[in-house]
């Protein structure tokens, strides 16, 4: 039986679907104001060999992800871009258009449903409206609040206090609000702009979209509801007040949190500047190493990011290829099927142990030379790979490497730094080119 890590309970418990044989799934998606970076890669790749892996055991899957295309920093954007901040959607067609070919390049399935917030807006404004009429939402001038303390069971899914979060406040508190911590469900903006409502003319805050969203496309009860690490508090525990106050029953049975993508021990950051975007990253590598690379980690596990690790992980996987490449095998897997292998029932009894994805590979890796030299066992085991870890196995093409005017301006700046006997600098940009994808070899004088 599948066992997973409920973050509700902090505990890992036994998968039981709401109903027999079916299991409904919604995972936060994207909000395309911008390039995805590798924690999205990283959440998307995992929750789709859980996807996979559900399915393999016989259940009707109904997989949501959902689309945030407006929200504050996507108006930011087009005001940047375009001069005018209701071109947000020309900016999100541009970057989910972009998300999806890497995904594909990824291997990650399409969900089921790929709700736009702004193609659901009648359900999102009669979601709040029926919060108003409960008496768990109010409005002020134009915009309309979640009251916190008309939820008693606030920060069950973040263990936070409500005195706690009051006390712990460091921005100004807005004076319309009944309580500092109401949220926003409702955003008034200038008459004619963006979406009419019973408010007046205004667009959904980031947390009521999910709530309306999973209602809409899997009921007002989900199995399980699952995101980064970063989205337990306030995204989730946010949603989890506004569906249970509404409905009255618990939202979601199973919450799934991915840990989040490291560079160096610190979380992953522009203002850091050791940012990694998909793109980046899949110029340089194929994109079955970085799935490869992702899926050697257990999800719950904060993730090191480092190129040098991407590499070895591309050896790995290099040795992977070179032990099924001329297995000719179909790509379909039956559960009935693997019971004749007794190396993919322990892979699979890993799968089952809270998708323990580096415990499967060291199953697989200690039976490597068994496999070179039983080819019906090596055949189940590369269907198994193929079906349930979207892995192809096949022969890594070539790339040429593309030397950007970026990396030939640093490049440049380097040699100035170098014949200026600035070597602190000189290092520092090597440094730089390394996190790029470029080792720097320098030839000793003569």
């Amino acid at each position: 039986m599948l066992q997973i890590t409920n973050t509700l309970t902090g505990k890992k418990e036994e998968f039981k679907p709401l109903v027999n044989d079916q299991v409904t799934l919604y995972v936060c998606g994207v909000t395309p104001y911008d390039k995805a970076h590798l924690g999205h890669g990283r959440v998307y790749v995992m929750f789709d060999v859980l996807y996979r892996l559900l399915q393999f055991l016989g259940y009707k899957v109904i997989y949501c992800r959902n689309i945030t295309d407006i929200d504050d920093k996507l108006l930011k954007k087009a005001e940047v871009e375009f001069g005018d901040k209701q071109q947000y959607k020309k900016v999100a067609d541009k970057f989910i258009h972009l998300f999806n070919q890497e995904l594909q390049q990824l291997q990650c399935k399409t969900p089921d449903h790929e709700p736009r917030v702004t193609e659901n807006m009648p359900e999102i404004i009669t979601f709040i409206s029926e919060l108003v009429k409960k008496g768990h939402a109010y409005q002020v001038e134009g915009n309309v609040y979640f009251h916190i303390p008309s939820f008693s069971s606030y920060g069950k899914l973040s263990k936070h206090k409500v005195q706690d979060l009051r006390a712990g406040q460091r921005i100004k508190v807005d004076e319309r609000k009944k309580d500092p911590l109401d949220f926003a469900l409702w955003k008034a903006e200038g008459k004619g702009t963006f979406f009419e409502s019973p408010w007046g003319a205004g667009r959904p805050g980031w947390h009521i979209e999910c709530s309306a969203l999973a209602k809409k496309c899997l009921g007002p009860q989900i199995d399980i509801h699952a995101g980064g690490r970063d989205l337990i508090f306030p995204h989730h525990e946010n949603e989890i007040a506004q569906s249970e106050a509404l409905h009255e029953k618990l939202f979601a049975n199973y919450w799934m949190h991915i840990g989040l993508v490291q560079i160096n021990k610190e979380k992953m950051s522009k203002s850091l500047g050791n940012f990694f975007t998909l793109e980046q990253i899949l110029n340089k590598f194929d994109p079955m190493v970085l799935r490869y690379y992702f899926l050697t980690h257990h999800y719950k596990s904060p993730l090191d990011f480092s190129l040098d690790d991407l590499q070895a992980a591309q050896k790995s996987y290099q040795k992977l290829i070179r032990t099924f490449e001329n297995i000719k095998c179909s790509e379909t897997i039956s559960y009935k099927e693997i019971q004749d292998s007794p190396v993919v029932l322990k892979m699979l009894d890993f799968l089952l142990d809270d998708l323990n994805t580096p415990g499967m590979f060291g199953v697989l890796f200690v039976h490597l030379d068994f496999l070179q030299n039983n080819q019906k066992q090596a055949c189940l085991v590369k269907s198994f790979l193929s079906k349930i870890l979207g892995l192809e196995l096949k022969p890594l093409p070539q790339k040429e490497i593309e030397i950007t005017q970026e990396i030939q301006k640093l490049l440049a700046q380097r040699e100035k730094a170098r014949a200026e006997k600035d070597y602190k600098k000189a290092d520092e940009i090597r440094d730089k080119l390394r996190q790029l994808g470029f080792d720097i070899q320098d030839k000793k004088n003569e």
